[in-house]
């Protein structure tokens, strides 16, 4: 399964392992700790420095999370950051949102609830212009159909349908789709389009992705559908 990595931001070290544990317990997300904006710096610029989202305490040993976070939005970032706090204070709200904050949690949380919002967060990053997806050598922007693969600078333009398909794909999370559920997701209940049109979309989108098209390590036939595997080399 292609897990969401998070950056979650806590001093401390109870609740940190606790949120991570938590958040792992059922393999949709892939957690990294830091305990201060200086460990985060470290881990946002390291190798494993790409992340889905931010969960960000507000208040860290070396300084403000709000300060982190606008610094963060200058510097470009444009993945969700949800703030993490012991108050509730409404001026504490705003101050955090006028940040960049997606959104503010307080502390203690209901871990269901936390979930809920980071999906929501996730799905609406995901439908946004500033979305960008990892998948193999490539960095693939789904609002401007376009994959980059920037160790060759090398882009490749995208149909719409071949983005919907490798975007529903990536959604999916490494699991495998239906070849049925993925006309009908991309092409909508149209009766006049049959899986022979899904199937050579598909072996177009091979043709331009693949670094060998004669041999699928990214887009893969399985369980009767297609399943994508963005970590493939």
């Amino acid at each position: 399964m292609n897990r969401h990595p998070l950056l979650v931001i806590d001093d401390d070290a109870a609740l940190r392992t606790e949120l991570i544990d938590q958040l792992e317990n059922d393999g949709e997300f892939a957690a990294v700790p830091a305990s201060s904006i200086e460990e985060a710096v470290a881990k946002l610029g390291g190798n494993e420095g790409h992340f889905d989202a931010i969960l960000l305490d507000v208040g860290l040993p070396d300084g403000d999370g709000r300060d982190f976070c606008r610094k963060l939005r200058q510097d470009g970032l444009k993945i969700p950051i949800i703030m993490l706090t012991a108050s509730t204070a409404e001026s504490d709200v705003v101050l955090g949102l006028d940040a960049g904050a997606n959104d503010y949690i307080a502390k203690p949380f209901r871990l269901n609830e936390l979930l809920a919002r980071l999906r929501a967060q996730l799905r609406a990053f995901e439908n946004s212009e500033d979305a960008v997806f990892h998948i193999g050598p490539y960095m693939f922007r789904p609002a401007v159909r376009q994959l980059l693969d920037p160790a060759k600078n090398k882009r490749i333009r995208l149909t719409d349908k071949e983005a919907a398909i490798l975007k529903f794909l990536y959604r999916a999370a490494g699991r495998p789709v239906a070849r049925q559920v993925l006309l009908n997701e991309v092409w909508g209940y149209n009766s006049s389009v049959t899986t022979h049109t899904l199937e050579t979309h598909v072996y177009r989108l091979r043709q331009k992705i693949e670094p060998d098209s004669a041999v699928s390590k990214l887009l893969l036939t399985e369980g009767g559908g297609y399943r994508l595997d963005p970590a493939a080399a």
